[in-house]
């Protein structure tokens, strides 16, 4: 439904766009044609104010992004939303024996129509891989806090097979069952030569010089600070993290300048969740990484949606941001694991 300058038609369905009418006032899209596009509706606003942009506002289930335009951006973008079709490293109909042990995919490659959402979940933590390794021939990873391991399978599969680069994986559990069961599954898919279980604690493993990756997926609490701890001192040049269940800060925080935000139980874990990952990412930095903080899925898929991303670009210490660590952790008047290692230690 539109409302604009003059009598144009616009939309019939999603992905259907008939013309971009001149003098459009507001209007509304809906009823969207394909199932893979996020966002249920969409709306389009002329701004009241000289500037005479167009804002157009995206709705998911939980959220709404707003983004302004000129008359003929918002045409465009209107266009290349609705029309492109989402290209996926790992397509429909490849035979990808983990998506089928995870009742992902079915033996002939066809995603299973309810589970669309982990297969967008797990292309989206390859893109992200994808988009950070560059001109590789060969890698020596570490999946810290692997449990089942149906993203390091995957990732092995797509390293060796689609970007046909040689590696060694080690998964690290604490879990004896999981560890056997995970060590019979890569002898099942005949990767055991180069993707090996082993039961440990993460605090306890001993560095090596030669790991070119760290992985973390959900390594619950502190776990994650003594995975980067050992990324850090093996100068691992890539990182991948994905952290949960965070209760360090929250357990201490007793600020009454904090009150206002700690009174409130679910503010106080995303508060607390906020300042242990600005923390670790600031540390990465200090330490030569380069640095990002990033949605790993949608927020409505899951809450716990942030990974950590990081580069090692160069060796040199940034003495400025260890001054604002400092400084930070004195007001807060906390301690966190991830800097006590490193600088108290």
């Amino acid at each position: 439904k539109m409302v604009i300058g003059f009598p144009i038609t616009l939309f019939i369905r999603w992905n259907m766009i008939i013309n971009i009418p001149s003098g459009i006032i507001k209007g509304t899209i809906s009823v969207k044609k394909n199932k893979d596009f996020k966002y249920e509706k969409i709306k389009i606003q002329k701004l009241d104010d000289p500037s005479g942009l167009i804002q157009i506002s995206m709705f998911t289930k939980t959220q709404v992004f707003h983004k302004n335009f000129d008359e003929e951006s918002a045409k465009d973008f209107l266009v290349l939303s609705h029309n492109k079709k989402k290209s996926y490293i790992l397509e429909e109909g490849m035979i990808i024996p983990p998506l089928v042990d995870l009742g992902v995919m079915l033996e002939d490659g066809k995603v299973v129509k309810n589970h669309y959402d982990k297969f967008k979940q797990i292309n989206r933590f390859l893109e992200i891989i994808d988009d950070s390794i560059k001109d590789e021939k060969y890698l020596r990873i570490i999946d810290f806090g692997c449990g089942k391991s149906y993203l390091t399978f995957i990732l092995y599969f797509y390293l060796v097979n689609i970007k046909k680069i040689e590696c060694d994986i080690i998964g690290l559990d604490l879990k004896e069952d999981v560890i056997n069961n995970c060590n019979n599954i890569s002898k099942k898919y005949g990767y055991d030569n180069h993707l090996k279980f082993y039961m440990g604690d993460i605090s306890k493993f001993k560095d090596s010089l030669n790991v070119d990756m760290i992985i973390t997926l959900h390594a619950c609490d502190t776990a994650t600070d003594y995975a980067l701890y050992h990324a850090i001192n093996m100068k691992c040049r890539y990182i991948f993290s994905v952290p949960c269940c965070q209760h360090e800060i929250n357990n201490q925080l007793s600020n009454n300048y904090y009150h206002t935000i700690t009174k409130f139980g679910i503010l106080k874990d995303r508060f607390s969740a906020i300042l242990t990952d600005s923390i670790r990412a600031n540390i990465l930095q200090y330490y030569g990484y380069k640095t990002q903080i990033m949605e790993f899925v949608d927020f409505e898929n899951s809450p716990k949606n942030l990974l950590i991303r990081a580069k090692l670009t160069n060796n040199k210490y940034n003495e400025k941001i260890k001054e604002e660590l400092d400084e930070l952790m004195n007001d807060l008047n906390v301690k966190q694991t991830l800097y006590s290692l490193l600088f108290l230690n």
